[in-house]
């Protein structure tokens, strides 16, 4: 997912998916590797449903981040080659160095490119497209949708992952001093993002028919993780709260901002970290479109 200004994944989260700007990739990069790890179930169940006439052989990876689908990918189609594309050139990086340590190196080619340039790399003619939590980055997301459809092969498929919004981590009663605390805080996050990446949360299925696809399936993911499943929950909720802070700071009344950095204090006693009632709830809607 590139989150420029106050773009922030919601999870990917998206997940510096395309754009580039500068931002913060280190942090990004920390929270797409844990949106990747804490969700592995899920991203594999959606290659897992892929409506797929045939195996792929060539596979793109749009606003690839730092990789969660694109190993997917690669587990799910083990004869298939992947080409990664991003703006980020440390997320790019990153994917590359996973990708040695798994071994498929060889089987994966990654691009740097701005996917709101007009023009964009020669990306050949793959068989499956996918582009999760990227899509609503892009200031013409229907000429994007064109292009994509112009370079499947024909009857290629083109797979569309969106989010809901940011993870919900706590129970509503949290914290006991200002009940209620998450909803405040990414409401505020939700109405910022508004203000510049108005196809968050989109509905992309008359998108995709306008741009010549036939849409052959869709289907909202449900995720519940009990904390308990992964350490790694607890750093996660962390991660994506403290990048949420950098955006709603401003928003936020002093009651609340002094209540969610209690939160984020990981050495106070009153921090995530300490919590053992953490969850991870978010919902994921997959559009399967097909070029004629």
């Amino acid at each position: 997912m590139s989150h420029a200004h106050t773009r922030t994944p919601h999870h990917g989260a998206s997940h510096g998916r395309h754009h580039g700007h500068r931002i913060d990739t280190d942090g990004q990069a920390e929270i797409l590797d844990l949106d990747a790890e804490v969700l592995v179930e899920h991203t594999a169940s959606i290659t897992a449903w892929l409506p797929l006439k045939t195996r792929p052989h060539h596979i793109v990876d749009l606003g690839c981040g730092t990789g969660a689908g694109t190993f997917a990918l690669l587990d799910r189609f083990p004869d298939a080659h992947i080409t990664a594309v991003d703006a980020s050139a440390d997320h790019l990086q990153r994917l590359r160095t996973k990708a040695c340590a798994r071994g498929v190196e060889d089987r994966v080619r990654t691009v740097q490119a701005d996917l709101d340039d007009d023009a964009w790399p020669d990306l050949g003619s793959p068989d499956l497209v996918w582009a999760s939590a990227s899509m609503h980055h892009m200031a013409h997301p229907d000429r994007a949708l064109r292009t994509v459809h112009d370079a499947l092969a024909p009857g290629g498929l083109f797979a569309v992952v969106e989010l809901a919004g940011h993870p919900r981590f706590l129970p509503g009663n949290a914290p006991a001093d200002r009940p209620g605390l998450e909803e405040r805080v990414h409401a505020a996050a939700d109405r910022r993002q508004a203000e510049h990446m108005p196809h968050r949360g989109a509905d992309w299925g008359p998108m995709l028919t306008a741009a010549g696809f036939t849409i052959e399936g869709e289907r909202t993911i449900a995720v519940d993780i009990e904390g308990d499943r992964s350490e790694a929950i607890g750093r996660y909720a962390v991660a994506v709260l403290q990048r949420v802070r950098s955006v709603v700071a401003d928003r936020l009344t002093p009651e609340d901002l002094a209540a969610l950095d209690r939160l984020l204090d990981t050495s106070g006693p009153h921090g995530i970290l300490r919590r053992n009632d953490l969850t991870v709830r978010t919902e994921r809607t997959v559009w399967a479109a097909r070029r004629a």
